[in-house]
């Protein structure tokens, strides 16, 4: 059942989401209802897919503008995180740290809001360390409440086509209440065991992602060097072993100087900084590399741009 809504917006006064057999501190989960935590670049996008596979949808973001569009499109917005997740089957947060994450659901209390039962699929990028962290804080204050660690692979067209790849670990028992709603946001989900792993596999993919894009940043900026078109250069890449959609996608955004944010690059170097400090050991002299001056696009205004901004990153070199 959907709750009612109040022109689109949930209040304090008018908000319901309980189910029928509830008790005073901790309502029972409500098949099937699904609550977003974070409605940004990625959010919001899967918020929307959830909604148009006809999945009862409750979001909530800090910025109560991000969620207005949803409103429209259907959702619930409730007027704070604990109340969107009471009652949910499945809550998922797409938020951009593990401050976030940790402020949000513990230290403003959602996660004793959360229904028996309830599955929490956390989908940002948080890294490994800290995604064995949180589990362990859902472990200790919730240990009825099923933690999922599911980060996604792709940026914001993926996530509008709910073609996404999740990454997921965590309990054999979430699987099924995940089904419905991980269809509606992904083409694939991949699940890999244990909680952490899902992380692993995140990071090692964006490094994977970080060193192809800045190959792309350096070969335009010898192709300059050298006087080359830009066309002559995507003439030769496409159709060959070489031609990686995402490559000439970012290659494109370069040419063109089209830097809105697919996949900000502040969250990308964010990414890169968890990789390295996931394995302090490992031989990763490219990323950290491209680290250094990643951040220096950053602090040159950058970092709320596109990832493809790593081209501009390239001529703020001191």
């Amino acid at each position: 059942m959907v709750p009612d809504r109040h022109d689109g917006i949930g209040t304090k006064e008018g908000f319901d989401v309980t189910s029928p057999e509830t008790d005073a501190n901790n309502q029972v989960a409500v098949l099937d209802q699904v609550a977003v935590l974070g409605t940004g670049i990625m959010g919001a996008p899967m918020a929307q897919n959830l909604i148009s596979a006809g999945i009862p949808t409750i979001v909530w973001n800090r910025s109560t503008e991000a969620t207005e569009g949803l409103a429209r499109a259907g959702a619930v917005v409730a007027p704070t995180a604990s109340d969107a997740v009471a009652g949910a089957q499945v809550v998922i947060t797409m938020l951009p740290t593990a401050a976030t994450v940790r402020s949000v659901i513990f230290d403003d209390g959602a996660i004793d809001a959360f229904g028996r039962g309830a599955v929490w699929a956390q989908m940002g990028t948080i890294g490994v360390e800290d995604t064995l962290a949180v589990r362990d804080l859902t472990l200790a204050r919730r240990p009825d409440v099923l933690y999922v660690d599911a980060p996604v692979s792709g940026s914001k067209g993926p996530a509008e086509q709910g073609t996404l790849l999740i990454l997921a670990s965590g309990p054999v028992a979430a699987k099924d209440p995940l089904g419905r709603p991980f269809a509606a946001l992904g083409r694939k989900t991949i699940w890999l065991g244990e909680v952490g792993k899902g992380s692993e596999l995140k990071l090692a993919i964006n490094a994977y992602l970080a060193i192809l894009v800045e190959g792309v940043a350096e070969m335009l900026e010898l192709a300059d060097h050298f006087g080359l078109e830009h066309d002559s250069v995507i003439e030769a890449l496409k159709g060959g072993p070489l031609d990686a959609p995402i490559a000439l996608w970012k290659l494109t955004k370069m040419d063109t100087h089209d830097y809105t944010p697919e996949f900000p690059l502040v969250w990308a170097v964010k990414d890169v900084d968890l990789a390295i400090a996931s394995a302090p050991e490992a031989a990763l002299p490219s990323l950290k590399a491209l680290a250094e001056r990643w951040h220096i696009g950053v602090d040159k205004g950058h970092g709320r741009e596109d990832l493809s901004a790593a081209r501009l990153a390239l001529e703020e070199q001191p």
